[in-house]
């Protein structure tokens, strides 16, 4: 397995490398910058989002700013490790995986938690299944229970997603320690398999889906992706059991979708995203404009999507809960996440 993966990694690096030949020399000229988004953070619903933060980093920096959408983990994972880009908005996973490949990726600003501060700065990590489904997932006191996931069809986000594959993944290892599982297990489906198929869908959009359209059994998918997406409407937000609905206004792949119904299981607390940067073709000056930009109350205020311009049905990137803001990073802050591997 790890002879196949290493051939896989070979081969992927020599495909983004003809990817992105030509983002080079963008990439290295002094007066621009390129900010790459996951699949998650690249639809078009997000996309007057993605502009909005690159206009105040243009304004900041005195640099033009190429917001670079992918539809592939490990395109944006490459892209900022090798220096196509700038800034990525990543996951920790993601960003361990950039930083291993290149210790000049380094976190500029992480998202804090509701007090202002890297305390409670989390998210979280679902694993959901169809409302009329569920009650199979109860066990015995009518508590809901992975228990029951053996066997079934399974979709995760992506090999390189925190709250989409490591943590759903480590959370399945350490309720059933019989198994003795690892997270290669995990990875396929078959008869002799854990599950009887296992699908990424690429983005927890995308994972989300598979599970809504009846494709998989189980999906993996995190609070803070979906959430433009779907509402609770049972239950609240990021507790066990709660029953969320796809909402009216769902743009794709859930657009055909509104009314639908979907119960999250398990729910995991994960580390919040950085905004990562890599320091050998990001200047000093500009890093530190860039972080007294993204901890200044002018980009929460500019580009946090309020309370009540979120019932108003807005649509953002990040929402303002409590004193949530973005605060200086430090690589030490994921250590957690390097040990789940």
């Amino acid at each position: 397995m790890k002879k196949i993966k290493a051939l896989i990694a070979f081969v992927l690096c020599l495909t983004l490398a003809s990817i992105f030949a030509p983002l080079t020399q963008v990439s290295a000229r002094a007066d621009e910058l390129t900010i790459v988004w996951y699949p998650n953070e690249s639809g078009a619903d997000l996309k007057e989002s993605r502009e909005q933060i690159s206009g105040l980093v243009e304004k900041a920096t005195g640099k033009k700013v190429k917001n670079l959408t992918t539809t592939d983990y490990n395109i944006a994972i490459e892209a900022i490790a090798s220096g196509q880009a700038n800034l990525a908005f990543m996951g920790g996973q993601g960003y361990v995986q950039a930083h291993e490949l290149n210790d000049k990726v380094v976190p500029l600003v992480v998202m804090s938690g509701k007090s202002g501060t890297l305390d409670d700065a989390v998210y979280y990590s679902w694993l959901n299944v169809l409302e009329k489904n569920a009650d199979q997932y109860k066990d015995d006191k009518g508590e809901y229970s992975i228990d029951k996931i053996k066997g079934k069809k399974m979709s995760f986000v992506s090999e390189s997603s925190t709250s989409g594959f490591v943590i759903p993944t480590s959370v399945i290892i350490d309720h059933f320690k019989d198994e003795k599982l690892e997270k290669e297990a995990l990875m396929e489906g078959g008869k002799d398999k854990f599950f009887s198929e296992v699908m990424f869908g690429g983005s927890h959009q995308g994972s989300l889906f598979n599970v809504i359209s009846g494709k998989a059994d189980v999906a993996a998918a995190c609070d803070t992706c979906v959430i433009n997406y779907v509402e609770p409407v049972e239950g609240n937000l990021n507790e066990v059991g709660t029953v969320y609905q796809v909402r009216k206004d769902a743009e794709q792949p859930f657009d055909k979708n509104a009314g639908d119904r979907f119960v999250a299981i398990a729910v995991t607390p994960v580390l919040n995203s950085p905004f990562a940067v890599n320091t050998e073709k990001t200047d000093e000056e500009t890093a530190k404009k860039l972080k007294e930009l993204f901890t200044s109350k002018e980009f929460r205020d500019q580009v946090f999507i309020s309370e009540k311009d979120k019932e108003a049905g807005k649509k953002g990137l990040f929402y303002a809960e409590e004193k949530n803001q973005f605060v200086e990073g430090e690589d030490s802050f994921y250590d957690p996440i390097r040990k789940l591997q």
